[in-house]
């Protein structure tokens, strides 16, 4: 199996993260490594983290002194991940929303393909726990960005995804202007646009159990102008 790096950015995630690791490595796949990119959590996330090295030889803490946003998250653990050596970069949640049982099938699909889509919109994807409003702000948002980009893709906003480092090193990380929840709908159009191939599997998305959501009003905002802004800069 290539070297996978399994990128997960925390903010006060305590009551989660040793629980996702010990799932993550009971699953017994070669060479894969959690990076956690810990943004200087109040809760001692970090610090959790570093007591569990010990336990998990293949456990990294990336630490950020300042909580700055998703995208910015990410951008730090990839640059991370690719001067490690990875071939396969993984995005996903510290909070069980994104099940680790799905991450076998991610490593068989990127063997054929650039960049794996974890989806909830596809057959045999879904998702549970959630209300009516918040799946009906998800589907419009992915209808919303898949219409305004004119990208194919069922399932735009989702954060759970694996990339062949080839296409990291292409799309420009210095360039990304989103730092909030938009970055996902950012990377995928980035990486559609430089002509990789995309393919989606199906997941069952959960709603966190523990810990507060980090989802708000400002997060829609800021999707719905950026996604404008997206196509503003390719038009140009």
């Amino acid at each position: 199996m290539a070297k996978t790096y399994l990128v997960i950015p925390t903010y006060n995630e305590r009551g989660n993260v040793q629980r996702l690791l010990e799932t993550i490595f009971a699953l017994g796949i070669n060479d894969v490594h959690v990076l956690i990119v810990d943004d200087n959590s109040p809760d001692r996330t970090g610090e959790l983290v570093t007591s569990l090295q010990s336990r998990f030889a293949n456990l990294e803490l990336l630490s950020r002194q300042t909580k700055d946003g998703l995208g910015r998250a990410y951008l730090a653990g990839f640059e991370h991940a690719l001067r490690a050596g990875a071939e396969y970069i993984f995005e996903m949640d510290a909070d069980f929303s994104h099940d680790p049982k799905y991450i076998p099938d991610f490593l068989r699909a990127i063997e054929s393909a650039d960049l794996v889509l974890g989806s909830r919109y596809i057959a045999g994807g879904g998702v549970t726990n959630w209300n009516w409003s918040r799946r009906l702000i998800s589907r419009f948002g992915n209808l919303y960005a898949r219409a305004v980009l004119g990208l194919p893709y069922h399932d735009l906003t989702g954060g759970f995804k694996c990339y062949r480092r080839t296409v990291l090193e292409k799309i420009g990380l210095a360039d990304f202007s989103s730092v909030g929840y938009n970055f996902q709908i950012e990377t995928t159009y980035k990486v559609h646009l430089a002509g990789y191939k995309i393919v989606e599997i199906p997941i069952i998305f959960t709603e966190r159990a523990e810990g507060k959501s980090k989802f708000s009003i400002k997060i829609i905002i800021e999707s719905f102008w950026k996604v404008l802004k997206l196509r503003n800069q390719k038009s140009r």
